[in-house]
């Protein structure tokens, strides 16, 4: 069965137009099993308007931005104009009728919109990986992430409180029990993958099964009783748009009031071009492997190019100092309230810098952030390379063939995220220097990232010291730390790290150890 929520429909014909309007009328398309027609039912709550047979002489056309009309020539040519919430519904419910006139099945086109624009392999890997309790501790264990989320709800109970709110991509629930500590009256946390039962086990344990409801199912297919108030969901990945959720985050508008509200409500992704020879060399490294002409005793040598070309097609996961950014950050800015699914299909931005320093530009550095505009206050989770560490990281894509460019020039071009069925984006990136035809691009598989999670603490790029590091780290001690006093005496125990460490870790309270205490010319009583 499709459903839609919110329709107005109006009788048309000739003596009389009658209109039936109201929040509550609900749309629903299916198979009446004696007549083999297909029927269009319109309701108010469970009593029914009106019922649409589709014979084979119906005919539609689009009306305006939201209305479709339906005309019946064989039933004394009646007309219908159905009236709906928001245009993704109407291309919607135009698909289902041209499926419909074409003598096809709706229930044989009832693929979602999620699996249309992804694989099946793709999807099945998907929700598996998410079916893990240990990826949902992965995620929960993201204190910035965690925190941040309930931060913004809780600074924000008064859309929470008394509201209906919809959780997509539910996971673990987490974001459902915040909804609820904010006072929600009920949340309906959609969750596609195995985890689904492990949520519900969850509600149930804290007893909130009355408020909270965990729907198994994609929020491209499921049903809801209502229209909420308030959406809220974690669906930015690497780059902000890895995964695709967003646009599954997106849909679930067809639920929301027209006066809700989205938490994210905007998400900013900032681009910039960096350099970075060890990471470059690092990357050129793996690829020499292949240059081996006797790798026990076989020449390996024609593969080094594809192996060079395999691993700079990889978005490098990690995190930098931010000193290897070469210019201010370009921001492209996308309004979770106002976008629709399809301005996600293919993201392109244009890009123009003014360098600060004479660089080697290595690629473009991305990362992104997101902010929740509640009526109370304005939260936002970053994950810039200024900012704590969460498990987003940051992401670099690199050329393969670097460009070198002097101070104050300015480099133009573009990224352009082409979105594929494997959940996610085929990342096209191009600079040049202005004015020039000296140029840099490559065309990197998001879906396929390398993980380079650093083992130690980021490193400060090379060049960046003014001074001795050695003087300007003593040089930050008091003198009283450093062991030696003006006139250059050695002081006793003057390690600043073992002042107060007691050498002997068995001494008790009364600072011995066998019974005997020292007294203070040195001997044992």
């Amino acid at each position: 069965m499709h459903q839609y929520l919110g329709v107005d429909v109006t009788f048309l014909n000739d003596e009389q137009i009658k209109c039936s309007k109201g929040a509550l009328n609900s749309l629903e398309i299916k198979k009446d099993d004696e007549q083999k027609k297909y029927c269009v039912i319109i309701k108010n709550g469970t009593s029914v308007i009106v019922t649409i047979v589709l014979d084979e002489s119906f005919e539609y056309i689009q009306s305006g931005s939201n209305g479709i009309v339906i005309s019946l020539s064989k039933q004394k040519y009646l007309s219908y104009l159905l009236r709906f919430s928001n245009q993704e519904d109407v291309i919607s419910f135009k698909k289902l009728l041209s499926t419909i006139k074409s003598g096809g099945s709706i229930e044989d086109n009832a693929s979602s919109q999620f699996n249309h624009r992804t694989e099946e392999s793709s999807a099945v890997q998907y929700f598996q990986f998410y079916g893990y309790l240990s990826q949902q501790q992965n995620m929960m264990q993201d204190y910035i992430r965690t925190s941040t989320y309930q931060r913004a709800i809780l600074d924000n109970s008064v859309d929470f409180a008394g509201k209906v709110v919809l959780d997509v991509g539910a996971g673990s629930g987490i974001l459902s029990f915040f909804a609820a500590q904010a006072g929600a009256r009920k949340v309906y946390a959609v969750e596609a993958s195995s985890m689904a039962q492990h949520a519900k086990t969850l509600v149930d344990n804290n007893q909130l099964g009355n408020r909270i409801e965990v729907i198994a199912g994609k929020i491209e297919e499921i049903v809801l009783p209502e229209q909420v108030d308030v959406i809220i969901s974690e669906p930015m990945g690497y780059m902000l748009y890895n995964e695709r959720m967003l646009e599954s985050f997106l849909h679930a508008k067809k639920w929301l009031k027209s006066d809700g509200k989205m938490y994210p409500t905007t998400g900013d992704l900032y681009v910039t071009p960096f350099t970075d020879e060890a990471l470059y060399m690092e990357q050129v490294g793996k690829a020499n492997f292949w240059y081996q002409q006797s790798f026990y005793g076989v020449d390996l040598t024609t593969l080094r190019d594809p192996a060079l070309d395999e691993y700079f097609k990889q978005p490098i996961v990690d995190n930098f100092d931010v000193r290897i950014c070469l210019s201010r950050p370009i921001k492209y800015t996308v309004n979770f309230l106002t976008a629709a699914e399809e301005d996600l299909h293919e993201i392109n931005i244009p890009l123009s810098f003014q360098m600060t320093t004479t660089a080697v530009v290595h690629g473009l550095a991305f990362w992104f952030d997101v902010s929740f505009d509640g009526s109370g206050s304005q939260v936002w989770l970053s994950t810039a390379p200024t900012q704590p560490l969460t498990h987003w990281y940051q992401v670099r894509c690199l050329f393969l063939k670097p460009l070198t460019v002097n101070q104050g020039k300015v480099i133009k071009g573009h990224a352009i995220l082409h979105s594929n069925r494997k959940q996610s984006y085929d990342v096209e990136i191009f600079l040049q220097i202005d004015g020039t035809t000296i140029s840099a691009e490559n065309t990197l598989d998001l879906k396929n990232p390398y993980f380079r999670y650093p083992n130690q603490p980021v490193q400060v790029p090379p060049g960046q010291y003014h001074e001795s590091p050695t003087d300007q780290y003593w040089n930050a001690i008091p003198n009283e730390q450093t062991g030696m006093t003006s006139t250059g005496a050695i002081l006793s125990n003057a390690n600043q790290f073992t002042q107060n460490c007691n050498i002997n870790n068995n001494m008790n309270a009364a600072n011995d150890v066998d019974g005997t205490i020292m007294d203070m010319s040195g001997a044992w009583r």
